[in-house]
């Protein structure tokens, strides 16, 4: 009887897994739904070139008026970031901030944090892949008291959302972004367990 209703306690855990990755497939196709809202300014997560044209494109509009690329490696500068982006004014340079600190998703707030509390802002537009996104939000939301936070994400073409199931690569990279969503969750709710979970890879600057 006890094999039983373990059984029967994986199948339902199973499947509540299962009907939240679909879910979370869904919510992370979605296109950003603000593009206009001024904010004080925008950070960008690295990890992708279309997350930094993409917070460029931004900066150029006038949508803020400072710039945050959260995670750069350090041997990059600006000249060598700068040769990656289309079309750059040369007076951007002067708006935009490196940081050199984050090797991680949780880093990267923490980073964040510390430059948007330095410069008084209240209020950031937060770009990153739209997969990333769920995961982002969370952990900027759990160090970011009182600073509105809207997000817009991006999508790498490598990313095929479109029936994603059936593409191997985009199938392994949901399932894992949604299994470390849930983990990011879960320690947020039970701060013991961010000692004994460390999934992000650690990057030598």
């Amino acid at each position: 009887m006890t094999v039983k209703r373990i059984l029967i306690g994986c199948l339902i855990a199973a499947a509540l897994w299962t009907a939240g990755l679909c879910r979370f497939a869904s919510l992370v196709n979605r296109p950003p739904h603000d593009t206009e809202t001024k904010t004080d300014a925008i950070v960008a997560l690295t990890g992708g070139t279309e997350r930094v044209a993409a917070a460029v494109d931004l900066l150029k509009r006038g949508v803020a008026d400072k710039l945050l690329i959260s995670g750069v490696n350090r041997k990059v500068d600006w000249v060598k970031l700068a040769e990656t982006i289309d079309d750059l004014p040369e007076n951007l340079g002067e708006k935009i901030t490196l940081g050199h600190v984050a090797c991680n998703t949780r880093e990267n707030a923490l980073e964040s944090k510390e430059w948007l509390n330095r410069n008084g802002f209240k209020s950031v537009r937060l770009v990153t892949a739209s997969y990333h996104m769920p995961r982002s939000l969370s952990e900027f939301r759990n160090v970011l008291d009182g600073v509105e936070i809207i997000p817009h994400p991006v999508f790498p073409q490598t990313v095929k959302h479109a029936e994603w199931w059936k593409w191997p690569g985009t199938f392994a990279l949901i399932t894992s972004e949604y299994t470390k969503y849930l983990i990011v969750v879960s320690s947020h709710a039970m701060p013991f367990l961010k000692t004994s979970l460390n999934f992000d890879t650690v990057c030598q600057k």
